[in-house]
């Protein structure tokens, strides 16, 4: 069957009897190595895939057209929505105010005037489709379309709402207040059932959804459940161990820190269960401290000598104490 549309396509003689008759006498005949009825047609030859239309519209999205219903529930609709870390760590509810199509007020959604009916679209009979016929190079091609009055519903308004002009929605300025659970992530989505866009005619509205972005902290940075932080301490408190405290993530929290007897610049003390919450859980995270060691920069004559001593007896080379002439040089440069 493909050799002999090739044979039809390819002969011009052939092609122009095809593109006034639609059928090719004799084109396949009876010495013919394929076998045929006599004729050659080419919607015939595709028919066990639908059709000539079908694979059209298969392969370029409905070119010989396709018929497509209209979408009346609602569509979903997406925003972001910028919280602080404390207000991730203990859960906060928070407005929106964005524009979406909502119910009509003037006719609650139905699209329908004082009085108005739906009734039965007389261009396409309730259908939804209108069927056209081109004449091709292929012969006659008919093809399928939405209906442009009812939009593919097979449905009018005999008298629609002139506020709406028979959608049933409007667009309006909408606030809604959206539950924000304590330990939610960074890009993590909520859903608010019925508050994307309304549906046509009374139709089911779509979701909002409500994507989550977590603001920068200046102190913690957030990995999963656990939390990190920084923290400065003396030599002293380093050598000979020391506890401190920190402000937590929620509001009110002071956090002990119990740095060891000889913690090293860049330790890291883990604070069980001071982290951020599990997201429905009751159970938290950990905190991690990373402690900074800090070496005075400039040390009195007592302070100097203290730390000499100490030096001299872990028996350790220092440079030596400088003259009182050398700090005068010094002073000077």
């Amino acid at each position: 069957e493909l050799n002999e549309a090739y044979d039809v396509l390819s002969d011009p003689q052939k092609r122009m009897q095809y593109d006034r008759f639609g059928t090719i006498p004799g084109a396949a005949g009876g010495g013919s190595p394929y076998g045929g009825g006599g004729y050659v047609d080419l919607e015939d030859l595709f028919g066990g895939m639908g059709g000539m239309s079908d694979i059209f519209s298969s392969f370029f999205g409905g070119m010989a057209g396709g018929a497509r219903s209209v979408r009346k529930e609602g569509r979903d609709m997406s925003v972001g929505l910028r919280i602080t870390l404390e207000e991730a760590a203990r859960g906060v509810n928070k407005e929106i105010v964005y524009n979406r199509l909502t119910k009509c007020p003037d006719c609650n959604g139905s699209g329908m005037s004082a009085g108005g009916h739906e009734v039965t679209c007389p261009d396409c009979n309730g259908k939804g489709r209108t069927v056209t016929v081109q004449q091709t190079m292929f012969g006659a091609m008919q093809s399928v379309g939405t209906c442009r009055n009812c939009s593919g519903t097979g449905k009018i308004i005999d008298k629609p709402c002139p506020e709406c002009e028979g959608q049933g929605r409007v667009p309006d300025r909408q606030r809604v207040t959206v539950p924000v659970p304590a330990g939610i992530r960074d890009g993590q989505q909520i859903r608010v059932p019925g508050y994307g866009e309304a549906g046509m005619q009374g139709a089911n509205a779509g979701d909002l959804i409500v994507t989550i972005r977590i603001m920068n902290h200046d102190f913690f940075q957030r990995d999963g459940e656990n939390l990190h932080c920084s923290a400065k301490v003396s030599m002293t408190q380093a050598a000979l161990g020391t506890t401190i405290q920190i402000d937590g993530v929620t509001e009110g929290e002071v956090i002990s820190v119990d740095i060891p007897e000889g913690c090293q610049n860049g330790q890291v003390v883990k604070v069980k269960g001071h982290g951020m919450p599990r997201y429905n859980s009751s159970s938290k995270g950990d905190l991690y401290v990373h402690v900074s060691v800090e070496i005075p920069k400039k040390l009195n004559k007592k302070q100097r000598d203290l730390v000499e001593s100490l030096a001299k007896e872990f028996g350790e080379d220092v440079k030596a104490a400088r003259t009182p002439l050398q700090k005068i040089k010094d002073a000077f440069k």
